[in-house]
């Protein structure tokens, strides 16, 4: 039986759905959230976010992260999970759950494995909605 993953996504996202197929053809088991439904709460939020810096928490390609509507460098602790949940789509995505941990992101290495997802560097498929690799987003 392969691991099971809970894989918290922006519905219609180009590169969230290439890291979807990316994890199932290496044998995970997906259980494919919404993210921007999901009621979230400081309590059910905070854990995906470990011990990653404040700023690393947003989402680098939400329009109003790109804009310098929001500067990530400027919230603490509280005041991000409070926008954050107030605007889910700034929120790093995908989110990851599985038995071993919590994440947000998907960065191979340290912070994958450490939730026990075993992604090799050489098979790193990028975060965020890079047109030049995966063509434009629903709006975000």
């Amino acid at each position: 039986m392969s691991a099971v993953v809970e894989f918290f996504e922006k519905p219609g996202c180009k590169g969230n759905a290439k890291q979807r197929a990316h994890l199932e053809a290496l044998g995970y088991t997906l259980r494919i959230k919404d993210l921007l439904s999901e009621p979230w709460t400081p309590k059910t939020l905070r854990p995906f976010f470990g011990d990653q810096p404040v700023s690393d928490w947003f989402n680098k390609s939400a329009v109003k992260v790109k804009s310098g509507e929001i500067d990530p460098a400027c919230f603490d602790e509280a005041a991000a999970l409070t926008v954050l949940i107030a605007e889910p789509v700034l929120i790093r995505r995908p989110l990851l759950r599985t038995l071993q941990g919590m994440a947000a992101g998907f960065q191979p290495g340290t912070l994958l494995s450490g939730i026990g997802i075993d992604l090799p560097q050489e098979e790193s498929v990028g975060e965020g909605c890079q047109k030049r690799d995966m063509g434009p987003c629903a709006a975000d």
